[in-house]
């Protein structure tokens, strides 16, 4: 049986003051991963409550292609850059579909 797609959430909340930089980190990565083989939705959301929290909401045709996606250039070079602009620990979430 197959499980279908895999679905990613990965929250994001900047430090103090580092709500811009982030926002422009993160705006970077969505035209070159959405050219990605396996990239089905790549958007990112910005909590209206709390300007400095972002959420990425991603699919994926399967958990191979995620492992591709980390590997790229561009989610490398972001990752070493986000210890300075994070107030918390990144907090990526895989799923399945269930109904």
């Amino acid at each position: 049986m197959s499980q279908g797609t895999l679905r990613v959430i990965a929250r994001l909340v900047a430090r103090p003051g580092k709500e811009e930089a982030l926002r422009s980190l993160l705006m970077e990565l969505i035209a070159p991963t959405r050219k990605e083989s396996g990239c089905i939705t790549y958007e990112l959301l910005q909590n209206k409550e709390q300007s400095g929290e972002f959420t990425f909401v991603e699919e994926w045709q399967d958990e191979a292609e995620l492992e591709v996606h980390f590997a790229t250039d561009h989610i490398r070079n972001a990752l070493a850059k986000l210890p300075d602009l994070l107030a918390e620990e990144l907090d990526l979430r895989r799923y399945i579909l269930v109904a």
